[in-house]
């Protein structure tokens, strides 16, 4: 299939995900988690339809330590998408945690669900969704999505992260170290 073909069909999905609702997904099904958070371009269509999925929390507000749809903080709404629509068995862990897990990527080549992280004088990460857009939990307006485009966040951009390509990578912390079984750099 051609290129510019390709993206049109792709960015057609997009815009009709973002227009339609999907139904609650029954215990014990495949979810999206099935596919890989850092897959090629086959890969791309379902992680992106999950992380459309968990903006249903949209406009919940914010609450430290939060990981419930009654509130929740940054760190809690990428724990809790991990978790619910990726599969990632994982405890709560700290931004620095987060840092050290899958590999860094440039910010020209970010993908659907991988972590970005911010310097905004808080620990700051957040999941990239398209088209220069990141969710992620605000302080002042709960789960929301936002531009990297922003002059804002343009200029308080850190760094990125791509999570392991196998949803069930096996992750296990302690207090002196972070092992991440496959994909750590």
């Amino acid at each position: 299939m051609k290129p510019k073909l390709t993206h049109a069909l792709f960015n057609s999905f997009l815009l009709l995900a973002g227009c339609t609702s999907s139904p609650k997904q029954a215990k014990n099904t495949k979810s999206h988690a099935d596919m890989t958070i850092d897959g090629g371009s086959d890969d791309l269509i379902p992680v992106v339809a999950a992380l459309h999925d968990q903006m249903h929390t949209a406009g919940n507000p914010y609450e430290w330590g939060g990981t419930e749809q009654s509130g929740v903080d940054c760190s809690g709404f990428v724990w809790r998408t991990l978790k619910d629509r990726f599969n990632l068995p994982m405890e709560r862990i700290t931004t620095r945690e987060l840092l050290h897990m899958g590999v860094r990527v440039n910010k020209r080549d970010l993908r659907p669900g991988d972590l970005v992280f911010f310097r905004t004088g808080r620990d700051a990460r957040w999941l990239y969704d398209t088209d220069h857009n990141f969710l992620h939990a605000s302080s002042s307006r709960g789960v929301m999505r936002s531009s990297l485009d922003n002059p804002y966040w343009e200029s308080a951009f850190y760094q990125a992260r791509r999570l392991p390509k196998e949803y069930n990578a096996q992750i296990t912390m302690n207090s002196d170290t972070l092992h991440l079984a496959k994909n750590r750099r």
